[in-house]
C-alpha cells in the first residue's frame, strides 16, 4: 500500500474534565463516513494522554473536541508537548463551543483549523483532506 492509499489517521480526543462526548462521537462517525480511519480517546484526556495516543497511533491528524472551555490551556500545554514529541508537522483541529475571540489566540498557539459548534461535516472532512501533509 503506497502513502496514496492509505487512509489518513485521525484522532480525536476530549480534553479535561469535558463529559459531553455526543457531538465528537457524531463528528467521529462522520469522519468514518468520509473514508478516514478515526481513533476516539474518549472521555477525560490529559494533554499527555492526547500526545501519547498521537505517537502510539501514528496519526495525520490530531482533533479535539472542546465543550467545557477549558481549550486554551489544554492547547497551550499540548502544544509544547506536540513539540517535544515531534508531532509539530500533523493537522491540528478543535471543534466546539469555541467562542470567537479565542480563535485568534487558538490559531496563534498553532491549531491549523477550528471548527465551533454548528460547522458542517463535509468542511471538516475537506480542510482535513486538503491540510494533510
Amino acid at each position: 500500500m503506497t502513502q496514496s492509499d492509505r487512509k489518513i489517521r485521525v484522532l480525536i480526543a476530549k480534553p479535561g474534565l469535558d463529559g459531553h462526548d455526543h457531538g465528537a462521537k457524531v463528528v467521529v462517525r462522520a469522519l468514518v463516513d468520509a473514508g478516514f480511519e478515526v481513533i476516539y480517546t474518549g472521555l477525560r484526556q490529559t494533554p499527555e494522554m492526547v500526545c501519547a495516543a498521537a505517537v502510539e497511533e501514528g496519526v495525520d491528524v490530531i482533533g479535539l473536541s472542546s465543550m467545557a472551555g477549558s481549550h486554551l490551556p489544554f492547547c497551550r500545554k499540548l502544544a509544547v508537548l506536540m513539540k517535544d514529541n515531534g508531532l509539530k508537522d500533523k493537522l491540528w483541529i478543535i471543534g466546539g463551543n469555541l467562542p470567537a475571540p479565542d480563535h485568534a489566540v487558538l490559531r496563534e498557539i498553532g491549531l491549523h483549523g477550528i471548527f465551533p459548534t454548528g460547522a458542517k461535516f463535509a468542511d471538516i472532512a475537506s480542510f482535513i483532506r486538503e491540510n494533510v501533509r
